[in-house]
């Protein structure tokens, strides 16, 4: 039996300052990843990597990851490497997007 299709978002990193960033349905990239647009279905998958892809001046390692969608319908890490990414880097102690968080 096929596994059924979970929604995705395509997902990577700014060039310059490596911050992870979320493809959005706008055709930019955003910080936040509430803002990523989702696909439903894999022909729209397709579609939303080719565009994300489109950006390799901006934007390195672009893939697509399974999202989980929260009670707004918005873009929700599925999983936990994809929390973790949304933490921001951890080479340090409450560096970068932790030292705006309390609850790391």
């Amino acid at each position: 039996m096929a596994r059924r299709f979970q929604p995705q978002m395509a997902t990577g990193n700014d060039l310059l300052e490596g911050d992870v960033v979320y493809f959005t349905s706008r055709g930019e990239w955003s910080r936040e990843i509430g803002d990523a647009a989702l696909a439903l279905n894999p022909e729209a998958a397709d579609d939303l990597l080719a565009r994300a892809s489109a950006f390799p001046n901006q934007v390195v390692g672009v893939y697509l990851v399974e999202a989980a969608i929260d009670d707004e319908g918005r873009a929700a890490p599925a999983h936990f490497r994809e929390v973790f990414r949304t933490r921001g880097p951890s080479n340090y102690p409450q560096h970068g997007r932790q030292a705006e968080r309390s609850d790391v």
